[in-house]
């Protein structure tokens, strides 16, 4: 490539010359290409561990003038081709033009001009995004493309120096890592390691210290353990490949997200020697962890954050912190945990102002609400700029409705409010708040629902005041005090300060009158729904009356939500329940409907109106439990593997039992689904859905290990899982809440464990005091560290789960062993994997439904298929194998969607490899009939058609088209031929129950003549899975020359090529001249038609082959561009075969020609090969003309003209005459069944994906002699 002029004193240093005129050198690296001996060895060890990126291109050109002795770079090449070129350009355009210069001065400028002018030319050409990246790490970028074989699609994100571990020996060397790899290269005193892993195959990353590894990355993959030590930075390197790691497993879990992901934001400044991809990167880290912290929307991006102080007024402090600028909140997060947390939206905002500074507050910062709030920042560096920041996001934020506020669901909660309010003034308040969905858009029944507007508890709970519940209500009702006063010190709404004072309140128990709005408020649900008014109810009427498979799961489960509470015990209930889960289902059709999320939205409904327990709903599926609801529960095994973890940790004893009995699999999904709501008390649970609701998964975990703690003894005790899984049944049975309000609701689970002696009551704001005293050491952050761990192990766990199912789909019959299947599918799964990286290939392809089957999950498009196909098949065509690869795509494409699975590609495969003799041919022949053979390749080859259909969706109109034709040729159809015809529509291989259901499904369809014989059909095709040979359909001329050129191809690289190229000339003449002959017989017009009548019991496969569809054809239309030429002796058969005699001419119009008998023709057959075999009709010295023939790509208008100007059109030849005619030769009977081994195939396969591309045409990069 051309490069910026650069200084170069010392020319010859390192460097060889090989070419020079007056004004520029050529010069190769020592050690690179042929020679270098120990110079070179020590130069290409310098490059690589001195040279930041990582190689020094092995070609240079320098521009030099007479009497100076400093050189200028101007290009540079990693093959001689590419150097050269760069030469020949120079020498042609700029050599006779600088000879015109007097100065030298001059000379240098203008060369140093005329680049800079290519350079800008070449850069126009480029993508926009490439200019980001400066000079440096594109260079990089270029040398790892060509260094490890990657196209333009795959970006780098950075490059790291760091020493690769093999053995005991660290080689020095560059770690590349880009979007889907992770690559390294070293080449130290000749030793050279290249290495390239996909992230999808990464199965574990973390960064450990050991005694033989000092601060190291390991890397495992299914086959090896990789690592990497000596970094600059350990930490950041660590992080990247942590993020491009989840990437990958993004791709693998949800394939449409990872698309809709993949477009990352470009950034506006480039930075010096960092991509922007790492830039990007970088900021999705930092949005995700922002969003995480303050539980806002998914669309929500960080601008910024700065470091400053919040003035407290509940405890008069300035503390310091971190404030968060996004486009829609300001937030802050103090240095200390828990200190002080704080989310202030925008569309509450009224007045932002620099206040007065002063010693004490320096540069602050004061910000007005709508709920009369002001806030107090202080230290912030760059005010000004901040302000004109927040104006900006003010300015974009969207006009704000009135009752948008953010005291919003309880907009007369800042005055005491009386004991007990009556629902209907509720009612006639909530309208006015954003929380309504009653904006005309929802249907009349739901309009009408008491729902829409308030909780069922308010509608289900007894009558009577808090006075009449005792020391239940006064305990109840200092709550709401306490909750009261906290609002009243701390702010009400979104905008409420959040210390470890609100956490205490919360581990008390939240009152149920508050219940839904803190809920709402910590779980960051309400500020997408005041963000979105009306959503919810439009997503209602548009979900009413649809069905999908998710709703039928939904009205299977309704009665299954909590049925012992009397809210879910009527319609009302139920519908609401109903509505809810639905309208989520049509909001996220990935996730639709999981079992559990029923339980969730139930409680849900019991403290909030509908359109409030949706967006609960929403918060939970999508922001705090991801992944948990989805097909897989990926996200609940990856915090049961969390769980087994931090059993390990905190209580090792009980964990080895515990594993040994496998109970923590089998007790944590049904715990973290529901969140203890199925296995509790509902009044218990409850309380740890308060907690959980503020302090996220963290609560979760904490109790579960405090209930694992609290039956240690008895667990230990336990003889098998059963025995274990009742101790726990029995223990949460007795979690009870000795200060709920709420009426007792019998837990159904409890009635199933209890026993004689029940366990003592457990309370539930004990078992949560005891799992903070002893468990609160988990922070959020080591959460997500173990979450991405355990997400690696669980996905890479169902992948391998997938990859076992997608093989044992496979028929057992198909000739591979286990760990060869194995291995397709991995590489299969690549190459599906790789359309998706660079975004080639068919759509649907790169689109992955992990709810689809395991088999359907990847499949290839043809040019992926052509790909596989070059590297794996026995069958090596040369240039000729991309036109044979699409036959076998068409051929094994059976439902004509353009592309193939994994069971359809082994299909293919298996016949090209453990295939008898006969089953090879038999593929080899179908590839050169229709569908296979496509209408360009031959245009006349129509006969065959109507016999090889694969279409399935037309089937039925097959069957009209034979009963029409046979009306029209006024011959009665005898049912037998009828139902042959039909059985030679079906193509081969298809699976016989496949084939059957098709069938009965489309029997409909069929004249009702034909029924019974499709009956039969498929009752036969089960139990004869392969058809007869002599059902193949018979192949025309211009076929056969297909076939005799792809047989002439496969032997070009054979050791026997001779004797194989003689061996098929001899069998192509027998067979043109066997064709001539059943010609003649055919078409000889004193024959009738034979008369026999129909056995039933007869099976079809016993009549003559093509009987009577050869009757029923019309002639195929010619095609004078396929004829063959280059033969003389082929060509005078081809010539006797255009003479056709008068009988001929009536076929298709009602006098059928009768066609041979089987006696008659073996005999015919029989006495064809003796002769012309024993005669020695093929002289040697016609083969030269064979192989022309056969492999002649190209025809000339001569050679057509020379073999009668057409191809024979009544000509045909059936596929046991070839067969016969193969079997005289032994050359080709031995090279059809020689044994090919795929797993050698395969491991060249993985080499070519993994294969680095060579630094020149011959030359191994870096190796020296």
């Amino acid at each position: 490539m051309w490069l910026g002029p650069e200084e170069v004193l010392v020319a010859n240093a390192l460097w060889v010359t090989e070419r020079a005129n007056p004004f520029f050198v050529l010069q190769r690296r020592r050690g690179h290409g042929k020679g270098g001996g120990l110079t070179g060895l020590l130069v290409g060890t310098l490059d690589v561990v001195l040279d930041s990126s990582a190689r020094v291109a092995p070609y240079r050109i320098l521009h030099q003038t007479q009497e100076s002795q400093v050189y200028w770079t101007v290009a540079c090449g990693s093959s001689r081709k590419e150097i050269t070129k760069h030469w020949e350009w120079l020498e042609n355009n700029l050599l006779q033009t600088l000879s015109i210069f007097d100065n030298e001065e001059d000379i240098t400028t203008f060369v140093k001009g005329k680049i800079h002018g290519i350079i800008a030319e070449e850069n126009k050409n480029l993508q926009p995004q490439g200019d980001e990246d400066p000079g440096k790490f594109k260079e990089a970028e270029l040398k790892m493309r060509k260094q490890f074989g990657m196209p333009e699609g795959e970006k780098l994100v950075n490059y790291y120096s760091c020493s690769y571990w093999k053995g005991r020996v660290p080689r020095q060397g560059w770690l590349y890592l880009s979007v889907n790899h992770l690559c390294f290269y070293s080449f130290l005193l000749g030793k050279e390691v290249s290495l390239v892993v996909q992230w999808v195959d990464v199965t574990r990353l973390e960064k450990n210290a050991t005694l033989l590894f000092p601060e190291s990355i390991r890397v495992d993959t299914r086959d090896q353990e990789l690592f990497f030590s000596m970094f600059l930075n350990i930490g950041e390197t660590f992080k990247l490949m942590e993020q491009l790691a989840n990437l990958a497993m993004r791709q693998l879990l949800d394939n449409e997200g990872f698309l809709e992901d993949k477009a990352l934001p470009r950034p506006s400044r480039p930075h010096r020697n960092i991509s922007a991809l790492k830039r990007d990167l970088d900021a999705r880290a930092k949005n995700e962890c922002y969003r995480a912290t303050f539980r806002l929307p998914k669309d929500e991006r960080l601008d910024g954050h700065t470091g400053c102080t919040l003035w407290t007024p509940f405890n008069k402090l300035h503390i310091p912190g971190q404030m968060f600028i996004s486009s829609n909140y300001i937030c802050f997060a103090s240095k200390e945990e828990d200190a002080c947390h704080l989310i202030i939206p925008l569309r509450e905002v009224t007045i932002v102002e620099k206040a007065d500074s002063s010693s004490v507050l320096p540069s602050p910062l004061s910000i007005s609400t709508r709920s009369k709030m002001t806030f107090l920042f202080a230290n912030l560096r760059d005010r000004g700029f901040l302000v004109q920041k927040i104006s900006d996001f003010l300015q974009r934020t969207p006009s704000r409705q009135p009752g948008s506020s953010g005291r919003g669901r309880n907009t007369s909660a800042m005055d005491p409010a009386p004991e007990a309010s009556p629902a209907p003034e509720a009612a006639s308040e909530q309208p006015a708040s954003p929380t309504s969905p009653l904006g005309g858009h929802q249907s009349s029944c739901a309009q009408q629902a008491p729902t829409t507007s308030q909780g069922l508890l308010k509608l289900f709970q007894r009558s009577g005041s808090m006075e009449d519940l005792g020391a239940k209500g006064a305990k109840e009702k200092m709550k709401e005090e306490s909750w009261n006063i906290h609002f009243f010190e701390y702010g009400r709404g979104m905008c409420m300060y959040r210390t470890t004072r609100t956490r205490e309140l919360v581990l008390k128990g939240i009152p149920e009158s508050l219940r839904g709005e803190l809920w709402l408020l910590f779980s960051g649900a309400w500020n997408e729904m005041v963000t979105h008014p009306g959503y919810y109810a439009e997503l209602v009427e548009e979900s009413t009356g649809k069905y999908s498979l998710a709703t039928e799961e939904i009205e299977r489960d309704l009665h299954r939500s909590m049925p012992e509470h009397p809210a879910f015990q009527n319609e009302l209930g139920i519908a609401a329940l109903r509505r809810v889960l639905t309208a989520y289902a049509f909001r996220n059709p990935t996730i639709g409907y999981c079992q559990a999320m029923n339980i969730v939205t139930s409680v849900l409904l019991l403290y909030g109106s509908e359109e409030e327990a949706f967006w609960l709903l929403v918060a939970l599926c999508e922001r705090m439990l991801p992944d948990y609801y989805n097909t897989r529960v990926v996200g609940a095994l990856v915090d049961q593997g969390i769980f087994e973890e931090l059993t390990r940790d905190f209580l090792p004893q009980l964990s080895e039992k515990m594993q040994g009995l496998g109970v923590i699999s089998s007790i944590s999904l049904s715990w973290f689904l529901t969140l203890f709501l199925s296995v509790m008390p509902f009044e218990s649970a409850v309380v740890i859905v308060d907690c959980f609701f503020y302090e996220g998964i963290k609560v979760i975990l904490q109790v579960a290990l405090a209930i694992l703690d609290a039956n240690m003894e008895q667990l230990l005790g336990c003889s098998d899982e059963g025995e274990a899984m009742t101790i726990l049944g029995r223990y949460l049975d007795n979690v009870v809440n000795k200060q709920s309000v709420s009426p007792p609701i019998p837990h159904l689970h409890a009635l199933l464990t209890s026993g004689d002696d029940p366990p003592a009551e457990v309370d539930i704001f004990d078992l949560l005091k005891v799992s903070y005293e002893k468990f609160s050491s988990l922070r959020a952050n080591d959460i997500e560290q173990m979450r991405f761990k355990q997400r690696l192990k669980v996905i890479q766990s169902l992948e391998d789960t997938a990859k076992r199912s997608v093989v044992r789909a496979i028929p057992g019959d198909t000739g591979f062993s286990i760990e060869e299947l194995e291995d397709l599918y991995m590489v299969f799964k690549a190459k599906h994997l790789a359309s998706q990286y660079w975004g080639s290939g068919h759509p649907a392809a790169v689109r992955r439904d992990p709810s689809l089957p395991y088999l359907e999950q990847y499949r290839i498009d043809a040019s992926h298929f052509r790909e596989l196909f070059a590297s794996l098949a026995p069958w090596a065509c040369g240039s000729h194998t991309p036109v044979l690869a699409g036959r076998m795509f068409r051929l094994l494409d059976k439902n004509k969607d353009s592309l193939i699975n994994f069971k359809e590609f082994v299909t293919g495969m298996s016949g090209m490899y453990h295939g008898d003799l006969m089953e090879k041919l038999k593929m080899l022949y179908k590839l050169h009939l229709p569908p296979a053979l496509s209408p360009e390749e031959a245009e006349s080859a129509l006969e065959a058609t109507h016999y090889f259909t694969e279409d399935s969706s037309s089937e039925g109109g097959n069957t009209n088209t034979l009963i029409e034709r046979c009306e029209a040729n006024s011959r009665p159809v005898e049912a037998e031929e009828c139902g042959e015809a039909l059985q030679q529509e079906q193509p081969e291989g298809a699976g016989s129950e496949e084939v059957g259901d098709k069938r009965e499904e489309e029997k409909g369809a069929s004249p009702p003549d034909c029924r019974h014989y499709l009956r039969m059909w498929a009752k036969e095709k089960e139990v004869q899975k392969e058809t007869s040979i002599k059902d193949l359909p018979k192949m025309n001329q211009e076929q056969f020359i297909e076939l005799c050129k792809t047989l002439y191809n496969m032997f070009s690289e054979d050791p026997m090529e001779q004797d194989l190229y003689h061996a098929i000339a001899t069998v192509a003449s027998l067979l043109l001249r066997i064709g001539e002959v059943g010609k003649k017989f055919s078409l000889q017009p004193g024959r009738k038609p034979r008369d026999r009548a129909p056995e039933e019991d007869e099976p079809p496969a016993s009549d003559p082959p093509q009987d009577p569809a050869q009757e029923l054809q019309p002639p195929a239309a010619g095609d004078p561009q396929a004829s063959a030429g280059g033969d003389t002796h082929l060509g005078k058969a081809l010539q006797e075969s255009q003479v056709v005699g008068e009988g001929g001419s009536g076929e298709g119009r009602g006098s059928p020609p009768q066609l041979l008998s089987d006696d008659e023709t073996k005999d015919d057959m029989s006495m064809s090969s003796y002769s012309v075999v024993s005669a020695g009709s093929l002289q040697c010295e016609d083969l030269a003309d064979d192989t022309v023939l056969v492999g002649g790509e190209a025809r000339s208008p001569a050679a057509t003209t020379r073999c009668g100007g057409a191809v024979d059109t009544d000509w045909c030849i059936s596929f046991e005459q070839i067969l016969a005619s193969i079997l005289t030769e032994s050359v080709l009977v031995n090279f059809f069944e020689k044994r090919v081994d795929i797993g050698l195939k395969i491991k060249d396969q993985k080499k070519v994906e993994r294969q680095f591309s060579t630094s020149s045409d011959h030359e191994q990069p870096g190796v020296s002699g």
